[in-house]
C-alpha cells in the first residue's frame, strides 16, 4: 500500500477532532480526484471506505456531478434486464 506523508505540523493544524482527521482527509482526496476525473467512482468510493449511497451523497452535497458513461449505462441496462 502506498502512503502519503503529511508533516506533523500540517496534521496538527487540521481543525478537526483527531479521531475524524483520517476519514475527512480520505473523503476530501477522493471527492477532489473524482471531480477532476482522475479516479473512477468505484475507486474513489473505495478510498473513502463508504457505501455507494454514502459516496453519492457526499458528491451531491459538494455539487459534484456523477460521471456516467455510455458503457456504465449499457452495463446498468443489461443488469436490470437480467
Amino acid at each position: 500500500m502506498a502512503a502519503i506523508e503529511i508533516s506533523d505540523e500540517v496534521y496538527e493544524a487540521l481543525q478537526l477532532p483527531e479521531d475524524e482527521r483520517e476519514e475527512v482527509m480520505r473523503e476530501e482526496l477522493a471527492i477532489s480526484l473524482y471531480a477532476r476525473d482522475v479516479l473512477s467512482f468505484g475507486k474513489a468510493r473505495e478510498l473513502t471506505a463508504c457505501s455507494h449511497e454514502r459516496f453519492s451523497a457526499l458528491l451531491g452535497s459538494r455539487g459534484v456531478e456523477r460521471h456516467y458513461t455510455d458503457e456504465e449505462l449499457t452495463d446498468d441496462l443489461e443488469y436490470a434486464l437480467e
